[in-house]
């Protein structure tokens, strides 16, 4: 049974808390699994939320900042130590090739899985899949950031009522979809197009163009919030969004479930961000991400 959910791993911006981990989010796609930016302490959380190493296809990390990045070491070393028998790819921005070579082989240990690495230089497509397309864009922060899309290739929904008028039934629904024409029907008359499911990652950023991209039709959007909107001019300053910036952005993009993390520690209540995120004007469906948690990705 496909199954499509974020599992959230860590939520804190720049320290873990007594309660939120470093960042690390784990997107189940089917039968791919894409760790998504492993701070540190997210082998343990991935252990804790039911996570093992041979569920990861890719890594994607968005800049080299610790509460991003420093778990790839030990997440890397558990892939080889549980001789995951599949290829893993590794995303990350090429100007920090030496800070990934550095947490590869932070210690001794033995290589046993083949470990891609992909570095990103510039924006667009990373890998194509039958299962989707991996997109990635330059975002704005005091290092080199890259967001991160997945998008499910469209496909085509049957329509009942018009297999029906054309007395397709049986074997030869199958037969229609397999080959794209029966008895001088095409699939189009008795189908339309499902578009593909989007799924986008934006981490430490302003407001730039490259959020609005990702954003930009996205069924699931986890985003950055680091900061209320009464600290913009921090947010600014350290390259963050506020609640209200991201749900913003989710607004105008027409996302469809809005999930905002990252956030500093300065907060005591996760309920403020929620109550900036509506009043920004944002009505879909909206999670303020707890550690271990699992959200499913909407489906169309």
């Amino acid at each position: 049974m496909s199954v499509r959910e974020l599992v959230v791993l860590g939520t804190a911006s720049q320290v873990p808390t007594r309660h939120r981990n470093h960042n690390g989010y784990l997107l189940r796609w089917d039968g791919q699994g894409i760790l998504f930016d492993p701070g540190e302490g997210t082998q343990r959380q991935m252990l804790r939320a039911g996570v093992a190493a041979h569920d990861l296809d890719r890594i994607c990390v968005t800049h080299f900042h610790g509460d991003h990045s420093l778990g790839l070491a030990g997440v890397i070393q558990r892939i080889n130590l549980d001789q995951v028998p599949h290829p893993v790819t590794a995303h990350y921005p090429a100007s920090g090739q030496h800070f990934f070579e550095r947490l590869r082989y932070a210690t001794a240990y033995r290589e046993t899985v083949k470990l891609t690495e992909g570095p990103v230089a510039a924006d667009g497509p990373l890998a194509v899949t039958e299962a989707y397309t991996l997109d990635a864009r330059r975002l704005s922060h005091p290092v080199e950031s890259y967001g991160y899309r997945i998008i499910e290739p469209d496909g085509r929904r049957i329509l009942p009522e018009r297999l029906a008028a054309h007395g397709i039934k049986g074997p030869d629904v199958g037969r229609i979809q397999r080959d794209g024409v029966l008895g001088g029907v095409t699939l189009d008359e008795v189908s339309e197009v499902r578009r593909g499911q989007r799924f986008a990652f934006v981490m430490d950023t302003r407001l730039c163009d490259g959020v609005h991209a990702l954003a930009e039709g996205a069924d699931m959007l986890v985003i950055e919030s680091t900061f209320l909107d009464e600290d913009v001019r921090l947010a600014t300053d350290h390259g963050h969004l506020t609640a209200g910036q991201a749900a913003a952005v989710a607004r105008d993009a027409g996302v469809r479930h809005l999930v905002l993390t990252h956030f500093s520690q300065r907060y005591s209540d996760p309920a403020e961000f929620e109550r900036q995120a509506r009043a920004a004007g944002f009505d879909g469906e909206l999670s303020i991400a707890q550690d271990l948690m699992r959200v499913p990705v909407p489906k169309r």
